[in-house]
């Protein structure tokens, strides 16, 4: 998996197939974007950077550069061989660069032999950037000359594709320039941080690779260069920064056969929760698949037949499960692939089932070797399986008598549950509440027939410091286990809860961000199916009101209050900073908070899991430098700050 130099396979005009026309991704964009909210957005960047990517992959690509500049466009340019620039044998007169750019499922990756791996999900690419931008310009670098073709009000060609004098120093590449669709999207300012996250990511994912980024906004001027010559291995590195590693080295191997390989790295920490996080041709499986499951049935089967060698698990004992032996373990699993076959809801899941028996086979052999030639970190290993075993047991025991004590007094649902009457769990919400007092007001807000509130007492147990069998033991997490009726940790069925929305109520002050990060946490690590079925919301309380003749408004944070004097500024002195939830009136409560048709709620997600764990590790662990420095970072950005 080494990078390639530069090569001369066949990639031209007769390389690029096409399937069908663009006219309806304007129509309806997310289709093919997700969204036109800041995920959506963002993806026109990733379809750009992903086609950069494939000519990495393919060996003939060393350098990328995206470039956020001043007028609100983005700059992605790439030292690959350049889209084909002679005319396409489908389309007389016309180039296959345009036909690229403007016939959605245009490119070299179905069909020729422009690429033997690709990332592309669905092949839209950039022909759905150029449609969904008010303006575009491509530049290509190809045998000597520097061609040109402009865009506008989404993807009209302004001419054909244009020779404008020879390639600068002779390189070869592709340039795309873009400016989002303001009437398109909800907002069309990039935020750095979610670029350059992204970046770096790819950048780990393909060792040796270098991805600069630059902003030039105002008032920004950044610049950050992703360069990894350990590949995943410094990714894994990356990931445990957060936490403390178990021992210093981090494990590598890889193994290829005929048109598909694979790379593994990973490195187990102190901390109690797996991290593993696999890859297709570059594209997060973030549902897993034939790779991962090849993965961790080979690492259980390693680990249990080295501990029974070296005798650290005894004749009559049983094996370690699965689970016992993942516990603290970070790990990459990389896998490219000629025809990636992806399934699930998000096409986040690989099924092509030969990739499995080589992952499968690759650790079965190296991980062993490993272990061999590394027996004090293998003593290690075990050593923490084995008591993650018993942890594992005590917190069966736990949760045994947790169902035992519920079915001999005969209610399942904890005490303080204040339900709904009705039984259908689609119209069903459970307000999570903080306080005695607040959690008297919304039960009073509430629609008693839908809405069920759970009031819980101060701050609930940090699940990042804590094994099972203590979290089980906190009174507050069994009540919220109860109430949401779905189990906990490997025994959770996203099928059986009992509310469609989980909503978090805090007060909008530091001990109520507390609060909400710790739940967030539990839900994220205990619960992850609840936060990727879309389950789990924050409630937005408004901090102010005022009085706009007799009517009361509400306003939800300073940003509205900004908008707010704009259009009023005779109103800056009206104003009211309202208080805790406990002392809001229960009818401004409702008003404001809780009723469906006037609230605003924040559902929480989690598109990047890596990105998820790294942050609940930095919000919750002990590295207190890091946290202040992520927080200052990110508080002026809260739009975008889910989990």
């Amino acid at each position: 998996m080494t990078g390639k130099s530069k090569g001369s396979a066949s990639y031209g005009a007769s390389d690029i197939t096409v399937l069908e026309g663009l006219e309806p991704v304007r129509v309806r964009p997310g289709m093919y974007i997700g969204s036109t909210g800041p995920a959506g957005l963002h993806h026109l960047i990733w379809e750009v950077v992903d086609n950069a990517v494939d000519e990495a992959m393919a060996g003939y690509c060393t350098r990328i550069d995206v470039t956020l500049l001043p007028n609100g466009s983005c700059r992605v340019v790439d030292d690959g061989r350049g889209i084909p620039t002679d005319e396409h044998p489908q389309y007389p007169g016309k180039s296959a660069a345009e036909i690229v750019l403007t016939v959605l499922h245009a490119g070299g990756k179905f069909g020729g032999s422009g690429y033997k791996v690709s990332g592309g999900l669905h092949g839209v690419g950039v022909s759905v950037v150029n449609a969904l931008s008010s303006s575009l310009t491509l530049e290509i670098d190809r045998d000597g000359n520097h061609h040109q073709l402009d865009f506008r009000d989404g993807g009209k060609p302004q001419g054909g594709l244009k020779v404008t004098g020879p390639a600068p120093g002779g390189r070869t590449g592709t340039t795309v320039t873009f400016v989002p669709d303001p009437t398109i999207f909800d907002e069309v300012e990039f935020r750095a941080q979610t670029v350059t996250e992204r970046l770096q990511i790819m950048a780990f994912l393909n060792r040796g690779l270098e991805i600069r980024f630059t902003d030039q906004r105002a008032g920004r001027a950044t610049k950050e260069v992703f360069k990894y010559s350990g590949g995943i291995v410094d990714y894994v590195r990356h990931l445990n920064n957060t936490k403390e590693s178990l021992f210093r080295k981090v494990g590598y191997y890889e193994q290829s056969e005929e048109g598909q390989e694979v790379e593994v790295a990973f490195q187990w920490n102190t901390g109690y929760y797996e991290s593993i996080h696999s890859f297709a041709n570059g594209i997060a499986t973030i549902e897993g698949g034939m790779h991962e499951e090849g993965f961790r049935k080979a690492i259980t089967n390693v680990i249990n037949r080295y501990a029974r060698k070296r005798n650290l698990l005894k004749e009559k004992e049983e094996n370690l499960k699965g689970e016992d032996i993942r516990e603290g373990l970070t790990a990459i699993v990389s896998v490219r692939l000629a025809d990636p076959q992806f399934e699930g809801q998000t096409k986040g899941k690989l099924g092509n089932v030969s990739i499995r028996s080589l992952v499968e086979r690759a650790t079965n052999e190296k991980l062993a070797d490993w272990l061999e030639e590394n027996p004090r970190e293998g003593g290690q290993i075990v050593a923490k399986a084995i008591q993650a075993s018993r942890s594992r047991m005590a917190a069966q025991h736990a949760r045994d008598l947790t169902r035992r004590k519920n079915a001999l007094d005969g209610a399942g649902l904890p005490g303080k549950l204040v339900d709904c009457s009705s039984r259908d769990p689609r119209e069903c919400e459970l307000f999570i509440v903080e306080g005695n007092s607040a959690g008297g007001s919304a039960k009073d807000a509430r629609d008693p027939r839908t809405q069920a509130i759970l009031p819980i007492r101060g701050k609930i147990l940090n699940v990042e410091k804590a094994r099972s069998d203590k979290i089980l033991k906190n009174t507050e997490i069994q009540a919220l286990i109860a109430a949401i009726g779905a189990g906990v940790e490997a025994d959770f069925d996203v099928s059986k809860v009992r509310y469609d929305k989980i909503i978090l109520l805090a007060d909008a002050d530091v001990d109520g961000s507390h609060i909400r990060t710790l739940l967030l946490t539990f839900f994220f690590r205990q619960m992850t199916e609840l936060v990727n079925n879309g389950h789990v919301y924050v409630a937005q309380p408004p901090l102010f009101s005022t009085l706009v003749g007799k009517e009361k408004v509400y306003l939800r944070d300073d940003l509205a209050k900004a908008r707010f004097l704009e259009e009023h500024p005779d109103h800056r002195n009206e104003f009211q900073r309202l208080k805790g939830l406990g002392e809001m009136d229960y009818d401004e409560l409702r008003e404001t908070t809780m009723d469906p048709t006037k609230r605003a709620l924040l559902q929480i997600t989690v598109e990047q899991a890596a990105l998820a764990d790294e942050v609940c590790s930095i919000l919750m662990g002990d590295d207190v430098p890091q946290r202040r420095h992520f927080i200052q970072t990110n508080a002026k950005d809260v739009r975008f700050l889910d989990i």
